[in-house]
């Protein structure tokens, strides 16, 4: 009785080699080096693999030996779905992406929660460096990151940190400028909307304490562009209201932008730190039948594509080449000695969304 037919071991290195008549370095050359062969080589090389069912170099053995991952990490304080959820971290991660691509590098996310410590997975990520995107200036992931001995990019927050690469945008300058186009338009009564200004939940007004303790650079560079704009109309700061959210989505802002004119219902401009916050406060004027900007005018900060397309007045930022430009940074860091801070500019645009504060009466004859 005969037995299954014998199966044929898959190829090695060194049998494919002997295949071909050539040593093991051109066999590896035409898959790591392959400057180093001629095209018609490389090719017989790649089709006898093929043929002969090798998978080419171990990747765990590759880095093992050359103490290389060949991927880069990217740091988010956040649930993996943000990454792919938030337009303007969809924008930024495109960019960092492309600069992966052209280098031939992967890309590795690594996702932590905001609400728990767990520095696992930065001590155990394979890879040859991180990228860190937006912060807060006491998280423990990222201390963890600095204690890799692989180079480190910070995208936006936090700042000035010794060592490290950073690109980010003039978020101060920025809001400043929106600042002055609306009290330009004449509007002094003026509310905030902005994401978390520090760690723990905080869903609701952001009292004077709470604006003194702010961990988010971002925010804090933001909310100081703001002041800094409406103090230069004569406006008192202290009574400037701030509705603070932990979560950042069209739902938050619409919530916030609910809680504050239902405490404040004299305001003429809503301000918001982010345009995803906006879209929410726009849906809110919407569901309370107010015209933007008639009744009430909104502004946001970003630039992302859904604001575009509701004619968002905004303060807009190069998203994607944020990403690329981190990207290049970190896969150039072994080229230099020296650690780069790179700042892209800003551009208040101008949309549908804001204009003259409303006439007093025409406004609450409709409440």
């Amino acid at each position: 009785m005969s037995g299954p037919p014998p199966t044929r071991r898959p190829a090695t290195l060194a049998s494919l080699a002997a295949e071909l008549g050539v040593s093991r370095t051109t066999v590896s050359n035409a898959y790591n080096r392959p400057d180093q062969l001629s095209a018609p080589l490389r090719a017989r090389v790649l089709e006898a693999a093929r043929r002969l069912g090798y998978p080419g170099p171990d990747p765990v053995a590759r880095s093992l030996r050359t103490r290389k991952a060949g991927a880069v990490g990217l740091l988010l304080t956040e649930a993996l779905s943000y990454a792919f959820r938030d337009p303007a971290a969809t924008g930024f991660l495109e960019g960092l992406a492309l600069a992966c691509e052209q280098a031939g590098q992967g890309l590795l996310l690594i996702p932590v929660s905001p609400d728990h410590v767990d520095v696992t997975a930065v001590h155990q990520a394979g890879v040859d460096g991180f990228v860190v995107y937006s912060v807060r200036e006491d998280d423990p992931h990222f201390m963890a990151v600095l204690e890799r001995p692989v180079p480190t990019v910070v995208c936006d927050q936090p700042v000035g940190v010794e060592g490290v690469d950073r690109v980010g945008v003039d978020d101060r300058a920025g809001m400043l400028a929106m600042a002055r186009h609306l009290t330009g338009l004449g509007h002094r009564r003026i509310g905030v909307l902005c994401m978390r200004l520090a760690a723990g939940h905080n869903d609701g007004p952001a009292d004077a304490e709470r604006l003194a303790g702010v961990t988010y650079p971002v925010q804090r560079d933001r909310l100081a562009g703001l002041r800094d704009g409406l103090v230069e109309a004569g406006v008192d700061w202290a009574g400037v209201p701030v509705i603070e959210r932990f979560d950042h989505s069209p739902d938050a802002g619409q919530a916030a932008a609910a809680e504050l004119l239902a405490a404040h219902p004299d305001l003429t401009a809503i301000v918001c730190t982010s345009d995803v916050l906006a879209l929410g406060a726009l849906q809110h004027a919407a569901d309370r039948g107010l015209s933007v900007p008639g009744d009430l005018t909104v502004t946001g900060f970003d630039g992302i594509p859904e604001a575009e397309r509701v004619g968002l007045t905004t303060v807009s930022q190069p998203l994607r080449e944020k990403g690329r430009t981190a990207g290049e940074l970190l896969l150039e860091r072994g080229e230099r000695n020296r650690p780069r801070r790179v700042l892209l500019p800003t551009e208040l645009t101008v949309r549908a969304t804001s204009g003259e504060p409303r006439r007093e009466e025409r406004f609450f004859s409709g409440w």
